[in-house]
């Protein structure tokens, strides 16, 4: 972007610009107020924009372009995709719109990729890949690649997730998924959704189907502080004090409770899926996807989950309120950055020599070590089949090596904001703020991929793409988190670095980002594709 002089700015007296202006607060939610306000770096007055209003610096930059039209997509995005199952699936569409093809991995891919071709498969329908390959791509040639992961904590419904009636009370068997059921959850309005496993009744075949129930079904209440020591909620037994509470048993003593229990194991039939669960969930389950036949419900994977939905916040909506942003965030950035990269960028697709890929694995939080997650197979199988695909029987290590050595890796995962509260926890530098750019995060102990000449790169990126870059590190009286950057860097010798998004409340059930954020990760990452090959040059 060109720096514009002092003399070049419209004043509000420009009629084109405050056509824009009068058509932004119409068509996208108002983030700031529109009025005449003095930059503190330029000193314009004469800019009717949002926040302090000039084209000079940088806060003007990003909050008067459509980096901050971001915000309502994300929103959307996290409410409207409560389990991982819904996230890839809403993925998939956005990409299938985009004019990306889907592929399957059961199938083979080599008379179905072409140069300057959109692609996309899933791997249980919990992570998912989207790449392009460009026009002039030889294998050998290097990949930009961005990983993050796209699962949240959750709390998992159990195998059996029946429970005896206590008290009068109908609860569910539920597990934590990573660290899930701390403190945030109690008192919380949760609902339920996930995958369900249906038989056709016709052909026989087993389909899989999102369901989610368009109501709070559960909560988890917390002892009144009245009760003394007994509310002492600081350690909890996760088994037996944090079980929710799904509805009221209507029986009247315990031999009915018992009674309707027992028939209610019928439910479906005997020995169905169905008989193992508790027969008012099933029944809303079923209702909800119109299944008439309980028996054709074969199985499940349902998760608990905030309802509140995502939405602005402060007092000119600087702030984003949300559940699950770990690390939906930064999925949605990378593959809106992809998106726009491939279908909207002004330099042709037939430009590009290399592959530019999004990768949003499953099971980060609770390790990655499952088929599905970044430990797996499933990033550089992906990138030996394209190989593959164009070396016309001459893809060995020699080329995929070649590949894997001219490639890199953004591992996209978010870092922890600043909170004022706790100024003392943060180490002095290294503090990122919200609303201002991705922040780079450092590790002396290979917790991250970051070193100087990842962080050069990067740089380098940001600056063709007038971005802004920040940098956190945990203080070493603290323990850092890990990425999937170290494990995916290593499997295949690529360069690489960790750098995400920042938030507060890491791991709560509700947590905040700035409102700018998406749309400042969309811009770092599509600036990543755009000047990928152009950058890399200065390294070689």
């Amino acid at each position: 972007m060109t720096r514009r002089s002092q003399k070049e700015i419209p004043t509000s007296k420009d009629p084109q610009l405050v056509e824009r202006m009068s058509q932004s607060s119409i068509s996208s939610p108002s983030f700031g107020r529109v009025e005449t306000n003095i930059c503190k770096k330029s000193g314009s007055t004469d800019v009717p924009v949002p926040f302090h209003g000039c084209h000079d610096c940088f806060e003007c930059r990003v909050k008067n372009s459509k980096i901050r039209e971001h915000a309502k997509s994300f929103l959307h995005f996290i409410t409207s995709n409560p389990t991982v199952f819904h996230a890839v699936d809403s993925v998939a569409n956005r990409l299938k719109s985009n004019g990306f093809v889907q592929l399957f991995e059961r199938d083979s891919w080599t008379d179905k990729l072409s140069r300057g071709g959109k692609y996309f498969f899933d791997r249980n329908g919990s992570s998912v890949i989207a790449f392009a390959v460009g026009d002039k791509y030889v294998p050998g040639n290097g990949a930009s690649v961005i990983a993050s992961h796209i699962d949240a904590l959750t709390t998992r419904v159990k195998p059996i997730s029946t429970l005896s009636t206590k008290a009068g009370y109908v609860q569910l068997g539920v597990a934590p998924y990573a660290g899930a059921l701390n403190s945030t959850w109690w008192d919380r309005d949760l609902g339920i959704g996930g995958r369900v496993l249906v038989r056709d009744g016709k052909t026989g075949k087993i389909e899989k189907k999102l369901v989610k129930l368009g109501w709070p079904i559960a909560r988890i209440p917390t002892l009144a502080p009245h009760f003394g020591a007994a509310a002492d909620l600081s350690n909890p037994n996760k088994e037996t004090q944090m079980v929710p509470i799904i509805g009221l048993d209507s029986s009247n003593s315990d031999e009915d409770s018992a009674n309707e229990h027992e028939n209610a194991g019928v439910l479906g039939g005997a020995g169905t899926f169905t008989a193992t669960q508790p027969p008012r969930l099933v029944k809303a389950i079923a209702s909800e996807m119109n299944i008439q036949d309980y028996s054709t419900i074969v199985n499940w994977e349902l998760e608990l989950f905030d309802t509140q939905p995502a939405q602005l916040g402060g007092l000119e909506h600087e702030f984003i309120f949300a559940g699950r942003v770990d690390d939906k965030l930064c999925s949605y950035a990378a593959i809106e950055a992809l998106i726009a990269s491939c279908c909207e960028s002004s330099e042709s697709e037939s430009d590009s020599s290399i592959i530019k890929l999004v990768g949003c694995f499953d099971d980060e939080e609770i390790g990655s070590l499952l088929r599905q997650g970044a430990h797996s197979n499933l990033l550089p199988s992906t990138l030996e089949r394209i190989c593959e695909t164009f070396a016309e029987g001459r893809c060995g290590a020699n080329v995929v090596s070649q590949m894997y050595a001219n490639s890199f890796l953004i591992s996209a995962d978010v870092s922890h904001a600043v909170n004022p509260n706790f100024l003392g926890a943060y180490l002095e530098n290294h503090s990122p703020r919200l609303n201002t750019g991705v922040a780079i995060q450092a590790d002396p102990n290979g917790h991250t991929t970051t070193d100087s000449v990842s962080t050069a790169f990067l740089q380098c990126v940001a600056d063709k793409c007038n971005a802004k870059l920040q940098v956190f590190q945990i203080r070493n009286d603290s323990r850092s988190g890990g990425t999937v950057g170290p494990m995916l860097s290593s499997a295949m010798g690529m360069r690489a670095i960790d750098a995400g998004l920042p938030q507060l409340s890491m791991h709560s059930i509700r947590a905040t980002i700035g409102s700018l954020d998406p749309g400042l990760g969309v811009q770092l990452f599509k600036g990543f594709f755009d000047h990928f090959e152009e950058v890399d040059a200065e390294f070689r």
